[in-house]
């Protein structure tokens, strides 16, 4: 990416900054500089070149970031570039290069804190934060007309495509992902339960300000028209990372509904949720499932590597043989 940086600095009116590059994530599709100016106000800019990405993906997203920012929810904005273009592209070596500026989300990540909350809170107001600012981007995003549009669902997951991602040697694995796609298909798709959502809605996309608690989300660079419960499904599994000290399945169990309930609550004070589709909270969980494992086979193709069983085999079982709630439920049930 020869000469990028330079070109993004003209581009953004960032000539008196200093950047930082951040270390990339296993998986990770970008490169991120962290932009400082004169040691005080930060930036985060975004360079995307995979080439699995159109620029109308781009300006979707951040389209839609910026519509969400103008209207209150809690996201790091998308700054213009100065001709105010919010994607900008260039070219490195014959390839097309898109950057993006957002603002720095106040705060940090709860895993940079060791997960230890803020001091004199209760660990509750973290959970229930976590949903009010989850509902605020549902609530928008019932509103939200596009100018360009991110893909539907099935855009992706379909089996024409998973069929080609999947090596054969997992037919038990498409057997059962095909019979849990035509349970979504049957699934409403009206304004009120889907819409565009973040669909990577966890503790690594947002940040706490450790002084208020409030959560500030960015990275919607996954962001897809799918069912509202997918966002909440995601958080419900990532709940178990704060039971895993728990030993007694039972328990362990009863305190991520404790969790989810929270966040529930806050989700509810910005927008509603029917009770139809709560009850269908396990199939959702499914759905996040295939995500992971297809988040995992994508990974491996971009590195040129063969799966590695062990990645995907608990998601796989669960799928499989009908587990619920992502095999924590068969755990408490055994438990009893």
């Amino acid at each position: 990416m020869t000469g990028i940086p330079e070109q993004a600095k003209h581009l953004f009116a960032l000539e008196d900054c200093t950047f930082a590059p951040v270390s990339g994530h296993e998986g990770g599709r970008n490169r991120i500089v962290t932009v400082s100016r004169n040691g005080g106000k930060q930036y985060v800019l975004r360079f995307s070149s995979l080439g699995d990405r159109s620029e109308n993906d781009y300006l979707a997203e951040t389209e839609f970031v910026r519509f969400l920012a103008e209207n209150g929810a809690p996201v790091a904005d998308v700054i213009p570039s100065v001709q105010g273009w919010l994607v900008e592209r260039m070219e490195a070596d014959g390839q097309a290069v898109y950057a993006s500026l957002f603002a720095y989300a106040r705060g940090m990540l709860i895993a940079d804190n060791g997960y230890r909350y803020r001091e004199g809170a209760p660990l509750g107001e973290y959970f229930y934060n976590t949903g009010k600012a989850l509902g605020a981007i549902h609530r928008l995003s019932r509103t939200y007309t596009p100018v360009h549009h991110r893909p539907d669902y099935f855009d992706k997951y379909n089996m024409t495509y998973l069929d080609r991602l999947i090596p054969e040697e997992y037919s038990e694995l498409k057997t059962a992902i095909a019979k849990r796609l035509d349970a979504f298909r049957a699934l409403p798709k009206d304004k009120g339960c889907y819409g565009m959502v973040h669909f990577d809605f966890s503790d690594g996309n947002y940040h706490i300000d450790m002084e208020t608690g409030a959560i500030t989300v960015f990275d919607f660079d996954n962001c897809m028209n799918c069912w509202y419960m997918f966002d909440l499904a995601n958080l419900w599994i990532h709940n178990e990372g704060w039971t895993r000290q728990e030993t007694d399945p039972g328990r362990r169990f009863a305190l991520m509904q404790q969790c989810f309930d929270l966040q529930l609550q806050g989700y509810r004070t910005e927008t509603d949720l029917t009770e139809e589709m709560l009850e269908k909270l396990p199939l959702f969980i499914d759905m996040v499932l295939i995500e992971n494992i297809v988040d995992e086979l994508e990974c491996c193709v971009r590195e040129g590597e063969e799966p590695d069983p062990e990645d995907i085999e608990d998601a796989a079982e669960c799928l499989i043989h009908g587990i619920p709630y992502a095999g924590i439920g068969q755990q408490y049930e055994e438990g009893l």
